[in-house]
């Protein structure tokens, strides 16, 4: 017996999905908290209040690297398409954190993706994997992705860098050229809305920390994008999961061309 699909739509966007689907995005909104897409009473979308515990500087920020940038520097605005930016990622030997012979983790997804997922720095599992997002954080991303109506394979996934990066603060010169370098990145994928998954994209591409920014719509290169907690955080804090659902609202209620 075949099975009907169900439409999602949210935000504009909308798609039939499979019965297996819809268990998981609606798993995915029974954690979050949520049993409707619309709530009775408006919402204040600019109100910048959390009533999340704010963690500490230490826990939160990305790690950082002795490592000195290659002079032998590849010129970024040189990369005029996004193929010849995957290359330089996959062999460039000047890339932020790199160290010879160690896995990296490779963004994925469509140019021109209705939605860009910027994800805090890899931890090493992931690099294993060869991808920003990887095991049960993966799982849980591609259960938020469905609950806002879109399909894994197509968002755009990438990470603020390739490497995983020893215990220690980045120094403030390779977190500058993580700036630069996804700010190439976001130009050649050229997405519809950006999502920023944790402390380090919240700091590097907003300049504030990931509470402070949460709560409203901030524009990078003129995309809009919203601020929230990395899939393996919400794993560890699942209460956090609902403040999560918000930001995809508030991703989501924005127009965009």
């Amino acid at each position: 017996m075949a099975t009907r699909g169900m439409m999602v739509r949210v935000g504009g966007n909308s798609g039939t999905v499979d019965a297996a689907e819809a268990a998981s995005l609606l798993g995915w909104w029974l954690e979050a908290g949520v049993d409707t897409l619309v709530a009775e009473t408006p919402r204040a979308w600019l109100r910048t209040a959390s009533p999340v515990q704010a963690a500490s500087d230490e826990e939160l920020a990305p790690a950082a690297t002795s490592l000195a940038i290659s002079p032998a520097s590849v010129d970024r605005q040189a990369l005029s398409s996004l193929e010849e930016f995957h290359g330089w990622l996959r062999e460039g030997s000047d890339l932020p954190l790199f160290q010879a012979g160690a896995a990296r983790a490779l963004p994925h997804g469509p140019a021109n993706a209705g939605i860009m997922l910027i994800a805090d720095l890899p931890d090493r599992e992931c690099a294993a994997e060869g991808r920003p997002i990887g095991g049960a954080s993966w799982e849980l991303t591609t259960r938020m992705l469905a609950a806002i109506g879109f399909k894994p394979e197509d968002a755009y996934v990438a990470s603020l860098a390739c490497f995983p990066a020893p215990a220690k603060r980045l120094d403030p010169r390779i977190a500058a050229q993580c700036v630069d370098d996804m700010k190439r990145h976001i130009a050649l994928v050229a997405p519809k809305r950006l999502l920023l998954l944790g402390e380090g994209p919240a700091r590097a591409l907003t300049g504030q920390n990931l509470l402070q920014a949460r709560g409203r719509i901030h524009r990078i290169d003129h995309v809009p994008a919203v601020v929230t907690f990395h899939p393996r955080q919400l794993l560890q804090r699942p209460s956090d999961k609902a403040y999560a659902w918000r930001d995809l609202l508030l991703l989501m209620s924005e127009e965009v061309s």
